[in-house]
């Protein structure tokens, strides 16, 4: 087991070697398990292996199948249709229904309009509005040679049987590339930590480029401020206000921690840094992060604690840690069945854990923290707890709001409207409101002049709800 120790207010490898700007701490070692050289590089033969609904080649995502819950299409696809109903009214669903949001991001964003969703809910898309071309400029500039260099290394290491990022070079590893390096030009006073790429992969899988981006950018900066910065202290205070809320979930593996001298930094952080992306199956990551995009950190909270009642909260499962290695290995290897997507997200609901407990322990810890190291050497703003108080902090304008259409079908040059054909079209409406052939021309007309693999356009006319059909493939919730 590697082992850490803390220097100076900050968390350091036992070599020395500090968690940012490395390729070797929070990432796996270089080993048979992140595949061949071959496999790496996108061979024909991973061309040719089926890929899982998420994405991930042969199924690599461990105990994916199993663990995720079958979502009929019908239920699907009335659940896609609501959303797009909040999504056009954002901005009074969140003012005046919040808690209805809150419930449906519960139950999981339907696949199709995950990543528009995310995007909304962490502010993303208004940061992106406010910032026109800002994530173009940034994209054009070379970087910094430092930051670039130890990005590069850590492309591959992104989930390298991903079909975004299995070949080296690809589009997938491009595009992460891109995002990083655009995040160390914004923030240069942070530059990168090693940690920030699974997250923006995960983005990354669900967006373009630059929404990936900003909505990097808001968990940075509201969600997790100060947990990328250099000595990592806010990942370190929120170690121990972990600790400190285990007591009350669970008073057995928290006297097994604290007998044993079992710091927190050494179990939580890739799990609070990364949001659980590298430990979960994939389901579960996807619906822990639809609830903390809504929530916030509290989420992240109560699926650490979740965990380590699960695996260290009764005395028979302690018969087998009789030291810090053994309980270390324990938590390394979390039993599935703790992990699987509906069993987790029920237990992370009903546990009683607030943003004002959260907050209370923050300030105890503060004290602490301050009372025996001195005061913080990286200051970083409060954090938002969740989509609705990030509203409140920065009122979006409907603007900044309006969504725009994925697809645009072109005016066709022989369609005039003129108001004399306008008021025409008025008056046969009047005559018979209930048929509707002209509709049925224009249907035609567009048909006709579509090119050959141009998606057709919806008709205004055609009801969403009359068909079962879900707009997400059942098969594929990745962005390509």
């Amino acid at each position: 087991m590697a082992k850490t120790q803390l220097q100076g207010g900050g968390v350091q490898p036992e070599d020395g070697r500090g968690f940012r700007g490395t390729t070797e701490s929070l990432a796996e070692p270089e080993s048979p398990s992140l595949g061949s050289q071959t496999e790496l590089n996108g061979s024909a033969n991973n061309a040719e292996r089926p890929t899982d609904k998420y994405g991930f080649i042969g199924g690599a995502q461990q105990f994916s199948e199993d663990s995720a819950e079958e979502i009929p299409p019908e239920v699907l696809r009335q659940r896609e249709v609501k959303w797009l109903d909040m999504l056009n009214s954002w901005d009074k669903w969140m003012s005046k229904k919040h808690k209805k949001v809150k419930l449906r991001c519960q139950k999981g964003i339907p696949p199709s309009l995950r990543g528009r969703v995310w995007l909304y809910l962490c502010g993303g898309k208004v940061k992106k509005e406010q910032n026109k071309d800002r994530f173009q400029d940034l994209d054009r500039q070379p970087g910094d040679p430092k930051w670039v260099d130890v990005i590069e290394k850590d492309l591959h290491r992104q989930f390298p049987f991903h079909e975004m990022f299995v070949a080296r070079g690809g589009h997938g590893q491009q595009d992460l590339f891109r995002v990083l390096k655009a995040y160390t030009l914004y923030r240069p006073e942070e530059g990168y930590c090693q940690a920030q790429a699974p997250i923006a992969a995960v983005l990354l899988m669900h967006m373009p480029a630059e929404e990936a981006f900003w909505s990097l950018v808001q968990i940075c900066e509201k969600y997790l401020p100060g947990y990328y910065s250099a000595g990592l202290e806010a990942i370190q205070l929120d170690g121990q206000i972990l600790f400190a809320l285990l007591k009350r979930v669970s008073s057995v593996a928290h006297r097994h921690l604290k007998k044993h001298k079992i710091d927190p930094i050494l179990y939580m952080t890739e799990w609070f840094m990364c949001v659980f992306s590298r430990t979960l199956p994939w389901a579960s990551v996807l619906r822990v992060w639809d609830t903390f995009f809504c929530e916030g950190v509290k989420i992240i909270f109560r699926v650490g604690l979740v965990l380590l009642k699960c695996m260290l909260g009764s005395q028979e499962k302690l018969k087998a840690c009789q030291g810090q290695y053994e309980t270390m290995e324990l938590l390394r290897a979390i039993e599935p069945r703790y992990m699987k997507e509906g069993f987790l997200i029920r237990e992370i609901m009903e546990l009683p854990i607030s943003e004002r407990d959260i907050e209370k322990e923050h300030l105890t810890q503060l004290r602490l923290w301050k009372e025996s190291r001195g005061e913080l050497h990286c200051k970083s703003p409060p954090r938002m707890h969740g989509a609705r108080a990030i509203m409140v902090a920065e009122p979006p304008s409907k603007q900044d709001l309006r969504q725009k259409p994925t697809i645009a079908v072109d005016v066709l040059p022989n369609s005039k409207n003129t108001e004399e054909e306008r008021d025409k079209k008025k008056k046969k409406g009047k005559e018979n409101t209930t048929s509707r052939p002209e509709t049925a021309n224009q249907h035609s007309s567009l048909q006709d002049n579509l090119l050959p693999g141009q998606p057709q356009p919806l008709l205004k006319d055609t009801p969403l709800q009359g068909s079962n059909q879900s707009l997400s493939s059942a098969e594929h919730d990745t962005y390509l």
